[in-house]
């Protein structure tokens, strides 16, 4: 079943991606550094809008395999910041997958903690998954500390595992069960819980 959508949070608006979203993705798909952490290389305007065309198809988990993608709206001026994604990995074992992506220039500030609060619960609540997952950049600090905050474990660290752009990558694997996630959202200096539409 498909979640209500969108979904309001304290400052955020997540809902599905939209044609007229393409000239925000590209402020900071393009980027040099976020080529790292994107699904697909997207140097230019029309590598942006394939990405943007297949994220608009990611609406809803029916089946493993299947991605939910949801744009971050700021409410105070409908600015797209970024974007978070939940893929569902196996049915049996209700395994989870996400992934967030953030304009720099609006990092720091909390919003991509307040989007994955909502997010998590969505998966945990909504779909039923047991367990989520995410990969991470060894020397992606923020995006650390952040898991770790969140209550997330570090289950493994791949060291030169792979090569981009001629370096070697670190890459570090989380993840939180959902009755440590019940857990977690429990302690008061989380982001309030967010409203389903």
């Amino acid at each position: 079943m498909s979640p209500a959508l969108p979904i309001d949070t304290d400052r955020l608006v997540l809902r599905r991606f939209e044609r007229s979203d393409l000239s925000a993705l590209c402020e900071y798909h393009v980027l040099p550094a976020m080529q790292r952490y994107t699904l697909g290389r997207t140097r230019d305007r029309d590598e942006v809008a394939g990405a943007l065309g297949n994220m608009r198809g990611q609406i809803s988990l029916q089946r493993p395999g299947d991605t939910l993608t949801l744009a971050m709206i700021r409410k105070d001026d409908e600015k797209l910041l970024g974007h978070v994604s939940l893929h569902w990995t196996d049915c049996t074992a209700g395994q989870g997958e996400f992934r967030f992506l953030i304009n720099p220039v609006h990092s720091g500030s909390g919003f991509v903690r307040e989007a994955l609060t909502a997010l998590f619960d969505l998966a945990f609540g909504h779909y039923r998954i047991h367990r989520l997952m995410a990969r991470c950049d060894g020397r992606n600090h923020n995006s650390i500390k952040l898991l770790q905050q969140m209550g997330l474990r570090l289950e493994a660290h791949y060291r030169e595992h792979a090569l981009f752009q001629g370096e070697w990558d670190e890459e570090l694997h989380f993840a939180i069960l959902d009755r440590e996630w019940q857990r977690s959202s429990k302690v008061e200096d989380l982001p309030p819980r967010h409203r389903v539409a």
